[in-house]
């Protein structure tokens, strides 16, 4: 096990009713804020006049942007830091999931410097301040309600990049399973895909003497596979989807990285797919997780069949791993085409034409290569848009 520090401050309320508490948990931080939010769900759900009561009953005043999308954009996000310097806005609430989050939080950034925040996408530098973030959950998912990542698309050059920064921890976020009832069959799918990914990328590591947080990390892929089918069945099942929404969280809050280095080139390679064609992340990455897998579970078969007989329940072939590991890949693609979801590029309508430019975008013309479980080129990252098609 490595050496790790460990340390998550975002505040979690949890539970049934609790979006009557955002006023009083903004007011410890701001009492002028941007309220972020999506599409027009959160208004016919009556979620947007009950955060609006609520932050008016605490003396917070707000001015409002909304129109995030999946995959959420530069441009946007400009929009916010805008208004944040115009109106001298001293937090940003997320109302929605990880899109919406993810834009709050690139607007914190941008909202505390002179230069374009795309800068920090691009590497050119750190954050050094923020703005900070609260968040109202509407989509377990991308786990970015208590993580220090954020991800935007910027529309010239289809370009979809990541931040990660401690000052990017939301200060709250609040997390109410009633609001995931009326999701769209394909979204909880979608959202239970990003969950299962951010645990497998975790997971298949090159650090040994880990068995604590293989545990930890097995116990919440087999609650996410079971709750996630659970969900589907029955939407209005507050307890399954208190139990889904939770294990989203701990998913990608730090927690299960502790002593152990994690790989996320699928999370690279997908980047490009809903960078370029604008597919829903979770369904990309159904498609980029079984073909990494094909590729590089020949590098170490026996963490393949540890995850196959534990988390999947697959028999153990002790004489020939292989076999146990390449059963646990189809037992996961048959859990993704039981929650809706396809595992080919041609499930996501698209071809074969434009594998080269991503495998060229993801290692940034070869000056880099992704993954740590295994190092990718470009040839392999080519390799493994191919094993999907």
């Amino acid at each position: 096990m490595n050496n790790f520090e460990f340390c998550n401050p975002t505040r979690i309320v949890f539970g049934r009713g609790t979006e009557a508490r955002v006023g009083a948990e903004t007011a410890v931080h701001a009492k002028k804020v941007l309220l972020h939010y999506g599409g027009g769900s959160i208004r016919s759900s009556g979620l947007f006049d009950r955060v609006v009561a609520s932050l008016k009953g605490a003396g917070v005043e707000y001015v409002e942007l909304g129109g995030v999308k999946p995959n959420p954009r530069l441009s946007l996000v400009h929009e916010g830091v805008r208004l944040c310097k115009e109106k001298g806005l001293g937090l940003v609430l997320a109302v929605g999931g990880g899109s919406v989050i993810d834009s709050a939080k690139a607007i914190a950034m941008g909202a505390v410097i002179d230069h374009d925040v795309w800068d920090f996408y691009l590497g050119e530098g750190e954050p050094k301040a923020a703005l900070p973030v609260g968040t109202v959950l509407t989509i377990p998912a991308a786990g970015s309600e208590s993580s220090t990542g954020t991800v935007i698309t910027r529309e010239e050059g289809l370009l979809k990049r990541a931040v990660n920064s401690d000052l990017l921890y939301p200060r709250f976020s609040i997390l109410n399973p009633e609001l995931a009832f009326t999701l769209p069959a394909f979204q909880v799918g979608c959202g239970a895909a990003d969950i299962m990914a951010h645990l497998m990328e975790r997971y298949f590591t090159t650090v040994r003497h880990v068995e604590f947080t293989d545990r930890l990390l097995e116990a919440t892929m087999k609650t996410i596979a079971h709750k996630a089918v659970e969900v589907l069945a029955s939407p209005r099942d507050y307890d399954a989807w208190a139990e889904f929404m939770w294990a989203g969280t701990i998913a990608h809050n730090n927690l299960l990285d502790t002593g152990r280095v994690g790989d996320w080139a699928s999370h690279d390679m997908e980047h490009e797919l809903s960078g370029v064609y604008d597919v829903a992340h979770g369904a990309g990455l159904a498609v980029v997780f079984p073909a990494w897998m094909k590729l590089t579970m020949p590098t170490d078969p026996a963490r393949f069949a540890q995850w196959a007989s534990r988390v999947w329940n697959v028999d153990t072939d002790f004489w020939t791993p292989e076999v146990t590991a390449r059963e646990g890949i189809r037992r996961l693609e048959a859990w993704y085409h039981a929650i809706g979801l396809g595992t080919r590029l041609a499930d996501l309508h698209i071809g074969k034409d434009r594998l080269d430019e991503m495998a060229r975008k993801c290692t940034d013309g070869d000056r880099r290569t992704v993954g740590n479980f295994v190092k990718l080129d470009s040839k392999a990252v080519r390799r493994v848009y191919e094993l999907a098609v």
